[in-house]
C-alpha cells in the first residue's frame, strides 16, 4: 500500500514597475502607448495589481462564488518606485495590499506573505554570491530602500 504525501506549491509575484517620473516636475508625464489610461503605472494597476487584490473565485458554471485577494494566499514583494506610486495614485489598492499581508500574518502564525526586495531590480538566482550579499547588504543599509518595506509592512524577525 502506498503513502500518500502532501505537497505543497508556492506562488510568488515579483511586482516592480521602474521609476517613470520625469525627474523636474516629479509627475508621471501621459504615456500614449498606455491608453486608454494616462501612463503604464495606471494601466498595470488597474489590470494586474488590483485584480490581484479582488480576484473572483468561480464555479464549474462561471458564477461568482467568491472574491479573494490573491496578494494574501501567496508570497509576493514590490518594488519600492510602484509603491511609492501607489500609494498617492491608487491609495485603496495599495491599502488591499497592506490589508493582505495583515490577513496573511494572522493565518500563518506571523509569517506575512510580504517579503522585502533587494536594493535594485537584479534577478538574484542569476547573480554570482558577491553580488547577491551586495544586494542584501544594500538593500538593508540604504536609507531609501531600508526604510521603504519596514515603514510600509512592519518589522519582520531576522531569520
Amino acid at each position: 500500500m502506498e503513502q500518500s504525501q502532501e505537497r505543497y506549491i508556492c506562488v510568488h509575484g515579483h511586482f516592480y514597475q521602474p521609476p517613470r517620473e520625469n525627474p523636474w516636475l516629479e509627475a508621471v508625464a501621459i504615456q500614449d502607448s498606455a491608453a486608454p489610461y494616462h501612463d503604464w503605472n495606471e494601466r498595470i494597476t488597474a489590470e494586474s495589481y488590483a485584480s490581484n487584490s479582488a480576484s473572483r473565485v468561480l464555479d464549474g458554471e462561471g458564477r461568482v462564488m467568491d472574491i479573494v485577494s490573491n496578494y494574501a494566499k501567496m508570497s509576493f514583494n514590490f518594488g519600492p518606485t510602484v509603491l511609492s506610486w501607489m500609494e498617492k495614485g491608487a491609495p485603496e489598492v495599495y491599502q488591499a495590499i497592506l490589508d493582505a499581508d495583515r490577513q496573511s500574518i494572522e493565518w500563518r502564525s506571523g509569517h506575512g506573505a510580504a517579503i522585502a526586495q533587494v536594493y535594485n531590480h537584479i534577478i538574484m538566482p542569476l547573480a554570482n554570491g558577491r553580488d547577491k550579499r551586495t544586494q542584501i547588504i544594500w538593500g538593508r543599509t540604504s536609507r531609501a530602500a531600508s526604510n521603504a518595506f519596514p515603514r510600509r509592512f512592519g518589522s519582520r524577525k531576522q531569520r
